[in-house]
């Protein structure tokens, strides 16, 4: 499942635009807007430092979390931010509001494990990461952290496609039209020789010898 919930406190905005969102940055704050559910967007303004350190935590954007306007708490799930292009810091945060039955689609990360049980890899072949992120429509409660792709038994010339992958219930990849690939096992000129078992154990059997007369 996704990263533990959090809480944010908030401020109502009354006013809206570049030159309230301006005012809102020189006060220490970062300006943000609460949208979604058949409700009025609701423009807020955040604590600067909180919104900074979890933005770069990691999992902003797959993490449901609570935001306390002003006593009013409302459930949300991060949908788009922008930082400053030089200097790093939040500018903006737009915020979806989460209904019972509110559906997302939504970047997850692509986890890999058991690479030291993979013949190919041991071999010295490279693993060739096709997508990093997959994109799946899933319950906004229900968002994973991250899928996870075992590469136990993957050899060279292998390919690792979505249907490989265990989904949780609920979660579906956005690109539904075809068997997608996650992954590849690649040869490389590192790559070590076949073990002399396996070779012996290829090679065919020598003739036996003729019997002396």
């Amino acid at each position: 499942m996704s990263h533990d919930t959090y809480e944010l406190k908030a401020e109502a905005r009354e006013q809206v635009g570049k030159g309230s969102a301006r005012a809102v940055r020189r006060n220490g704050k970062v300006p943000a807007v609460i949208y979604g559910d058949k409700q009025p967007p609701l423009a807020i303004s955040l604590n600067y430092k909180d919104v900074y350190y979890k933005i770069h935590g990691g999992g902003f954007l797959t993490t449901v979390a609570t935001i306390d306007v002003e006593g009013k708490k409302i459930q949300v799930l991060p949908k788009d931010f922008q930082l400053d292009p030089v200097k790093d810091f939040p500018l903006h945060v737009d915020f979806l509001r989460i209904g019972k039955d509110t559906e997302v689609n939504v970047d997850v990360p692509v986890h890999f494990i058991n690479e030291d049980k993979s013949p190919g890899i041991k071999r010295g072949g490279v693993l060739n990461i096709v997508r990093h992120e997959v994109e799946f429509h899933c319950p906004a409660n229900a968002i994973p952290e991250f899928i996870t792709v075992d590469l136990t038994g993957a050899n060279i010339g292998d390919s690792i496609h979505i249907s490989a992958v265990k989904l949780p219930a609920g979660v579906k990849p956005v690109i539904s039209d075809r068997d997608f690939t996650i992954a590849t096992i690649a040869g490389s000129s590192a790559m070590k020789p076949e073990t002399e078992e396996t070779v012996e154990a290829a090679a065919p059997e020598a003739a036996p010898a003729a019997e002396e007369k």
